[in-house]
């Protein structure tokens, strides 16, 4: 099955996802493509672990309501160590231009948060769009990616943009955020993995599954060395990004086994307040009934 996928990544290039990374304007890394996609796909058919979405202070909102020194003993995302010296150096070196980002962000992200919404996305994933274009829609790179998302011509058509003559859908924030989010959706779908499909919108998702055949593993942190360079830093860029603006990582920040473990974990401590509220309630019955 593997191999028929890769080799199927592979026949098939330059046939979808020519998504063109972008740094000060330039590209910053070649593209494979792979299969025609639908574009009516929806994430909720391919995922069966739960977005959770996180409060200012990195906690899963669905936690219940407890004191500060129950919350304190609750789960929180741990950044992945293989990370942490390149999101403290990048943060520490991009911080002026990071900030500029942030000034001009607000209409951007609100419009990304709509659309992402709609199409089941975690909503931080928005910040890809940084990475891509520093939000600027009238980006364009020498390979011929344009817009907010930086998408080539012959994906985007695709996913249902107009690039033809003077018109240029993919500089339309709205629409090229829609074929971006279809994008993801058959990403994810391929891969299970949001690290994974974030190294596949750089690269391309050919030279991910070569990657994960020849590192034998499904593990970003493990394959990435059989990425290109670019691909790399690109996932990394992406964290320190959600670092920036979140200041805590989320499920768009982790691997699919690093997901699970979290998920499971806020699940254990859930169940383990709920007998701790249930122990609590008897012992202020008894207290009350003497």
């Amino acid at each position: 099955m593997f191999k028929r996928k890769l080799s199927k990544a592979l026949l098939i290039a330059f046939s979808l996802l020519c998504m063109a990374a972008t740094s000060g304007g330039k590209t910053v890394a070649e593209k494979y493509h792979t299969t025609t996609i639908k574009c009516d796909t929806t994430l909720n058919e391919v995922v069966s672990i739960p977005h959770h979405s996180f409060d200012s202070s990195g906690l899963c909102t669905c936690i219940p309501t407890l004191s500060s020194s129950q919350l304190s003993q609750a789960p929180k995302i741990e950044l992945n160590k293989h990370a942490r010296e390149f999101v403290r150096s990048y943060l520490k070196q991009e911080g002026h231009f990071l900030g500029k980002i942030k000034a001009k962000s607000a209409p951007y992200f609100d419009i990304i948060d709509t659309v992402f919404t709609k199409y089941d996305l975690p909503v931080e994933l928005k910040y890809l769009a940084v990475i891509e274009s520093k939000l600027n829609n009238n980006i364009s790179s020498p390979a011929g990616a344009a817009g907010l998302w930086q998408i080539m011509p012959v994906p985007a058509r695709q996913f249902g943009l107009v690039v033809k003559g003077k018109v240029d859908e993919r500089k339309h924030t709205y629409k090229s955020t829609v074929a971006a989010a279809k994008c993801l959706i058959y990403l994810h779908k391929m891969f299970d993995d949001w690290l994974l499909t974030l190294a596949a919108y750089n690269s391309g998702p050919g030279r991910v599954l070569s990657a994960i055949k020849k590192s034998g593993s499904r593990n970003f942190w493990v394959l990435q060395h059989h990425l290109p360079e670019e691909t790399r830093k690109h996932v990394k860029k992406f964290i320190a990004m959600h670092y920036y603006f979140e200041g805590h990582g989320s499920l768009t920040t982790l691997t699919k086994n690093e997901t699970q473990a979290h998920v499971k974990a806020v699940a254990n401590f859930i169940e383990k307040q709920k007998d701790v509220l249930a122990d609590t309630a008897t012992t202020e019955t008894v207290m009350a009934n003497r």
